[in-house]
């Protein structure tokens, strides 16, 4: 291989590389519970859009374990669950310690687990396509969910709003 050959080769690997990376740094989930819509964000610019199904009374933000409602506000994404019982998830970082609050002022549980997930396993996916059926996550297809976990890393802070 000539001199010529590995350069041009190495400049074409860090090309890539460099694209990759860029393509793939997501800097925030937003999620438009209004809309049924959760949007990729990548330098202020709508990278990806998936149609979500929410909590079966997803207007208004959560409050306590059992409402069936999706949080509202600034989180983070914090774990991947791997073995879900809902294909594969990831965990937003609700209760923040102002939903511990104001649940514990109303003497309720403010829940836990909310999670960015696929379908239930075992189950028909396409029967919960474009309806509200959790207890307050926000799901998608599994096939969007792979997508999702490629694109969406550990740390990336999620908006969720009306």
């Amino acid at each position: 291989m000539n001199i010529k050959a590995v350069l041009l080769f190495f400049l074409f690997y860090s090309f890539i590389t460099s694209a990759q990376e860029t393509f793939t740094k997501i800097d925030l989930v937003l999620v438009d519970k209004s809309s049924r819509k959760m949007h990729l964000i990548q330098n202020h610019r709508i990278i990806k859009t998936y149609k979500i199904g929410l909590g079966a009374n997803p207007k208004g933000h959560k409050k306590y374990e059992g409402d069936k409602r999706t949080p509202e506000g600034r989180y983070t994404l914090d774990f991947i669950n791997e073995s879900s019982r809902f294909y594969r998830s990831m965990r937003i970082n609700y209760p923040n310690q102002q939903d511990i609050a104001q649940a514990k002022r109303a003497g309720l549980n403010p829940g836990g687990q909310i999670m960015i997930h696929g379908q239930k396993n075992g189950r028909n996916p396409y029967r919960y396509k474009n309806t509200d059926w959790t207890n307050g996550c926000i799901a998608i297809t599994n096939k969007e969910m792979d997508e999702f976990l490629f694109f969406v890393k550990i740390g990336t802070p999620i908006d969720i709003q009306w």
